[in-house]
């Protein structure tokens, strides 16, 4: 005899499917995240041969090196201190609660009731390895590494984070009083790291020979093929950063951005693409310099990054193409006034990320923000300022402590004989220096080699 179901056990049936529901959706959230994570370490195996073959040989292990570090000194401070700025303070320099956000709160550790804060953490966390990659460039071949160290773990863990609770947080001042959109973080993370790194650089000077009476010179890449894999790996890395900068919610809510605009993947791959085109295409123009001719993929993402879920396509390849040909200029611009930037990242990252933000406001201006003040022309430009200034005025006084103790750049005879000899201890290409025979040993070599048919 079969029996009826009952309201209660139909309710009971229906209540487990939608639990059963969520819990999928809510690793559905971990898996996006999880691999945006793992595709952002991409990034700085690409920074790893952009910048040691930017180097001349004599310092690539060094500039190497730098990287590797960067990612494994900024990770644990990021867990000490990092997340907890990001939350204590997005009304600006007086903090909030943020007890949950502490490396001894429950929420920082495996709980297998939070599927959010760890996926979360590690995103952002990389982010502030970014920040730290984007200084190492175009300090290569004079900087000390121990320097170095400490300069990425105030960019990457605390600088830039601050810069993140203004304009990223829910919360943020930049959002909730001016309206600022930043999806890509244009401003936050490279604006920051730009102009800190600008500021670094003005304290620790040019190399060795890249002035001679006032006229730059040109320091060649020892590996320029390794330099465009490098950029073109950045590139790929580069869709994890982004995917990290969208708001997966799962359910019927869908992609927002962060600020929980809605948008979605689609947007920012239309725009992603077309800017790194546009960028390409622009740099190359300005310069037929393969380095340059690949920087411009940076650039022109870099562009349209702040806008990524609001442009057009075609008007996205556009900003991104002048862009190209702007970067370049605004480089020159830095060398006459004698600043030696190895890899162009003041004007690649610093510069185009502060410009981009202000784009926003120009071609996106009343736009609305849920519960926030719609996009402006002034909020977004006031927006710009703040990023410049968060990133140079802390970059400027670390490193000019740094050189008043004598701590910040390698002594002239390290220099000269290069990095990798006195810091590093070891050689990229040992068999150059030393051959596995002695040169009296080829002749005798050749005369009983049989070279018949050769």
């Amino acid at each position: 005899m079969e029996t009826t179901p009952t309201l209660e056990s139909l309710q009971a049936q229906l209540n487990a499917q939608q639990a059963v529901f969520e819990m999928h959706q809510a690793m559905n959230v971990e898996v996006f995240y999880w691999w945006c994570t793992a595709i952002m370490i991409m990034i700085h195996a690409g920074f790893l041969a952009y910048e040691m073959g930017a180097s001349r040989s004599k310092n690539a292990l060094a500039a190497g090196i730098k990287n590797i570090l960067a990612v494994a000194v900024i990770i644990p401070t990021f867990y000490l201190f990092g997340w907890w700025i990001y939350n204590a303070f997005p009304g600006g320099f007086i903090p909030q609660d943020a007890s949950a956000a502490l490396p001894w709160a429950k929420s920082m550790g495996p709980d297998v009731k939070d599927m959010g804060t760890g996926i979360f953490w590690a995103a952002f966390a990389l982010f502030g390895a970014t920040t730290g990659s984007i200084l190492s460039g175009a300090v290569i071949e004079r900087i000390r590494v121990s320097a170095f160290l400490i300069l990425t773990v105030f960019l990457g863990s605390a600088i830039w984070i601050l810069a993140g609770a203004w304009g990223w947080h829910p919360d943020g001042w930049l959002l909730t009083d001016l309206g600022y959109h930043d999806v890509g973080a244009s401003g936050v993370v490279h604006a920051v790291a730009g102009f800190f790194t600008l500021g670094v650089l003005m304290n620790l000077g040019p190399r060795k020979g890249k002035f001679i009476d006032g006229i730059a010179q040109t320091i060649a890449p020892h590996s320029l093929p390794m330099t465009l894999i490098g950029l073109m790996m950045i590139i790929f890395g580069f869709f994890g950063f982004l995917g990290g900068c969208i708001i997966f919610n799962g359910g019927d809510t869908g992609w927002t951005t962060i600020y929980n605009t809605p948008t979605n993947l689609s947007a920012f791959a239309f725009n992603t693409l077309m800017g790194f085109a546009g960028g390409i295409i622009g740099c190359y123009l300005a310069t037929r310099d393969p380095f340059w001719t690949m920087s411009g993929g940076l650039v022109g993402i870099i562009s349209v990054a702040a806008g990524l879920d609001l442009y057009d396509p075609a008007l996205a390849f556009i900003i991104a193409a002048v862009m190209g040909v702007v970067a370049v200029q605004f480089a020159k611009l830095l060398e006459r006034y004698g600043i030696d930037d190895a890899v162009g990242a003041v004007a690649v990252h610093g510069f185009t990320g502060a410009v981009a933000v202000i784009l926003v406001g120009v071609f996106a201006a009343g736009t609305p923000n849920v519960d926030n003040p719609a996009i402006s022309f002034a909020g977004q430009l006031i927006g710009a300022l703040v990023m410049i200034l968060v990133g140079f005025v802390p970059g400027y006084a670390l490193s000019l402590l740094l050189k008043s103790a004598n701590l910040l750049r390698v002594p002239e005879a390290c220099e000269e004989i290069g990095i990798d000899e006195v810091e590093i201890l070891a050689k990229p290409y040992p068999e150059a220096s030393t051959p596995a025979s002695r040169p009296s040993d080829v002749p005798n070599k050749l005369a009983n080699t049989d070279l018949q048919g050769a």
